[in-house]
C-alpha cells in the first residue's frame, strides 16, 4: 500500500475541484452550441457556414414553419396613411401567386416611427384564416385596408398645434371667450399647413389659432374681431 503526503491530498483535491468546474463549463457551453427550432419547419436559407463565428443575436438560419399558426403582410404607408389606421381595421389582401382569391386580414401592428431607409410607417396585416394552402413566406402582396371612420373629425391650421407627438398633441380652446383651456386631442392626417384632428375637440366652442405659445391652461384671454 502507498501512502499520501497530506500535500499530496489537498492537491490531489484541488485538482478535482477544479476539473468539476471545468466539466461544469463545457455542459454549460454545450447547452448553447445546440441551435433549436421553436417549431418544425423548413430550412429556406442558410446564413452562415460551419466553424463561422457570430455574435448574439445573429441570424444563422431562415426558416419557415410546417404549420404556420398565423400569416402576416408587412406593408408601408404614408404618414397620412398611417394615422388613419387603428388596431383592428379590416383589410382584403390578393397575392399574384393566388389571383383569383382573397383573404381578409386585420392591423395587428402599428410601427412607432418611420423606417429611415423607405421613409414609410410600417404596418402588419394578420390574415383571419390561419392555414391557408397555396400560401409561403417572402411572397409579395396587395392589401385594401379599412379605416375605422371617426366619430367626429376636425381640421385645424398647424400652428394650432402644441407639443405634438406620435399620435396626440395639445391645443387651446375657450368654451365662455374669456379664459384659454388646454387640452389633449387625438392626431390624423397632415395636409400641407393642416392637421386633421380625430378626436378631443367635441366639446370645444372655439379653437385658439393665434398666440398660443404664450398662453398656459385657465390664461385670461381677450377675443379681438
Amino acid at each position: 500500500d502507498s501512502v499520501a503526503t497530506l500535500e499530496q491530498m489537498q492537491n490531489a483535491k484541488t485538482a478535482l475541484q477544479v476539473a468539476k468546474q471545468q466539466l461544469d463549463a463545457v455542459k454549460f457551453n454545450q447547452n448553447y452550441s445546440e441551435i433549436r427550432a421553436t417549431s418544425n419547419g423548413y430550412v429556406l436559407k442558410k446564413l452562415a457556414n460551419d466553424g463561422q463565428v457570430v455574435g448574439p443575436g445573429t441570424p444563422i438560419l431562415q426558416i419557415n414553419g410546417a404549420n404556420q399558426s398565423k400569416w402576416i403582410l408587412k406593408v408601408g404607408l404614408s404618414d397620412a396613411q398611417w394615422s388613419t389606421l387603428k388596431i383592428g381595421d379590416n383589410a382584403t389582401i390578393t397575392t399574384d401567386a393566388l389571383p383569383n382569391k382573397s383573404f381578409q386580414a386585420k392591423v395587428t401592428r402599428k410601427a412607432e416611427g418611420i423606417d429611415p431607409q423607405s421613409g414609410t410607417f410600417g404596418v402588419e396585416l394578420t390574415l383571419i384564416e390561419n392555414k391557408v394552402q397555396g400560401l409561403a413566406a417572402g411572397l409579395f402582396g396587395k392589401a385594401s385596408i379599412i379605416p375605422t371612420k371617426s366619430t367626429s373629425s376636425f381640421t385645424i391650421p398647424y400652428d394650432a398645434l402644441l407639443d405634438g407627438g406620435g399620435n396626440e398633441g395639445f391645443v387651446f380652446i375657450t368654451n365662455d371667450n374669456k379664459t384659454a383651456q388646454k387640452v389633449k386631442v387625438q392626431l390624423g392626417a397632415i395636409q400641407n399647413d393642416k392637421i386633421n384632428i380625430t378626436g378631443g375637440l367635441e366639446n370645444a366652442s372655439a379653437l385658439i389659432v393665434s398666440g398660443s405659445a404664450y398662453l398656459t391652461d385657465g390664461s385670461k384671454i381677450k377675443i379681438v374681431r
